[in-house]
């Protein structure tokens, strides 16, 4: 008897899921694809609270193959994750947070896009209930991308399907050692060893959602945590790519989305203790990836903060935090005729601080909102630099009245 292959891993770890699991097992039973394509791992990591019992009443009652798998706590997603992935058989394995649920159809339309197009990871639409959701990605549906091309760096969670062959032949896991943002490190080695991603934007493929009792497990965790998980991130950047701008295009999300963070409103209410430490933590990472080519990618408030953190001034950065939390905006001083827009944030050409003004120099996508800025910077330079060219060349067929001819 052949024992044909499912087309999906779906890979659970739960921990003190319930109720939340109860609405996230009826959505895997609801999905169109038919049961004999898809097998469910399920990881309970010592939960107490009937989370284990009710995965096994699900196994025993499902019509596609379920396996249990119950063990002492792990004490973060990962162990759960890695032990479901070496269990499972699939061409495709996905990720599903046992708080979180299945979109209808999500499984099927998932496993079509990466078949149709031949690509290792395939991101559904994301949507959030009683949260926050990323949502730059999802304009269109793109059967074939990549990192570099796309806002898929922005949404680094684990709820992707992906190519298990993928996974098996680098040899990928997850970070153990990581209790927070082991996910980003995972999916983002997955985006750049992939052949290919494809983007599902037309239909809601999952539900992220927000615990009433607030214990996701993205709201714990001290800062020491977030400087681990940006480190790590920006270390396996800086393993896969060169130095240059696909490398600095990558290391924006870890310094905006996990270490600036650090340095926004809770760093007011920081000790003295914690701000010195936090500086100690970002030191050798802004040493060795902060870039020019990164922060020009920055706002100008974002790019402002992180100088003054790679420039140890933690004496002008309060200034700074208390005038972005207060939600002031920057004056706009505008240079060369409109077409250069500086925003003056604190220091801004305080010779004492000694901050470059290229700091608080906007790009145009910043700029753009600003009256009186004149986009095309760089054409109209070329345009001058022409003219003074011609100008100081002798004119040609010059009439004896001293005009140039007509053409």
């Amino acid at each position: 008897m052949t024992v044909t292959q499912p087309d999906v891993s779906v890979i659970i770890g739960a921990y003190e899921a319930m109720p939340y699991l109860v609405d996230c097992l009826a959505s895997v039973e609801a999905q169109t694809i038919a049961p004999a394509r898809i097998e469910v791992i399920a990881v309970d990591d010592g939960s107490t609270d009937g989370t284990g019992e009710y995965l096994e009443e699900f196994a025993a009652r499902a019509a596609m193959p379920v396996t249990v798998i119950r063990q002492d706590n792990s004490g973060g997603p990962s162990g759960p994750r890695n032990v479901g992935l070496g269990k499972a058989a699939g061409r495709y394995v996905f990720f599903l947070d046992a708080d979180d649920r299945l979109g209808p159809e999500a499984l099927e339309r998932m496993v079509a896009m990466a078949d149709e197009n031949g690509t290792d990871v395939v991101l559904g639409k994301v949507v959030g209930v009683n949260r926050s959701a990323p949502k730059s990605m999802w304009s269109a549906s793109v059967g074939r991308t990549d990192v570099f091309s796309s806002n898929i760096k922005f949404t680094l969670s684990a709820q992707k399907l992906f190519r298990r062959a993928l996974l098996e032949r680098h040899g990928m896991q997850f970070d153990e050692s990581l209790f927070t943002g082991e996910d980003a490190l995972f999916t983002m080695e997955a985006y750049l060893r992939a052949d290919g991603v494809s983007v599902v934007a037309d239909h809601t493929c999952y539900y992220l959602v927000g615990r009433e009792d607030g214990k996701h497990v993205t709201k714990s965790g001290s800062y020491t945590l977030r400087f681990d998980s940006a480190r790590a991130l920006m270390n396996l950047i800086a393993e896969l790519l060169p130095p240059g701008p696909k490398r600095d295009l990558l290391m924006v999300r870890p310094f905006v989305v996990t270490l600036l963070p650090q340095f926004g409103p809770r760093y007011l209410k920081d000790t003295e203790e914690v701000r010195r430490h936090k500086f100690e933590l970002a030191k050798p990472l802004m040493q060795a990836y902060w870039s020019e080519g990164v922060a020009r990618r920055l706002r100008v408030h974002e790019r402002l903060r992180l100088h003054l953190v790679a420039a140890g001034r933690p004496d002008l950065l309060e200034g700074v935090v208390e005038f972005v939390r207060a939600k002031k905006e920057a004056s706009a001083v505008l240079e060369k005729k409109g077409r250069r827009l500086y925003l003056a944030y604190p220091h801004f050409r305080d010779h004492p601080a000694g901050i470059p003004d290229s700091v608080y120099l906007a790009d145009a996508r910043e700029a753009r909102a600003f009256p009186g800025y004149r986009e095309g910077t760089v054409g109209t330079f070329v345009q001058r630099a022409a003219r003074k060219v011609r100008r100081a060349l002798p004119a040609r067929d010059a009439t004896p009245g001293g005009r140039a001819a007509a053409a």
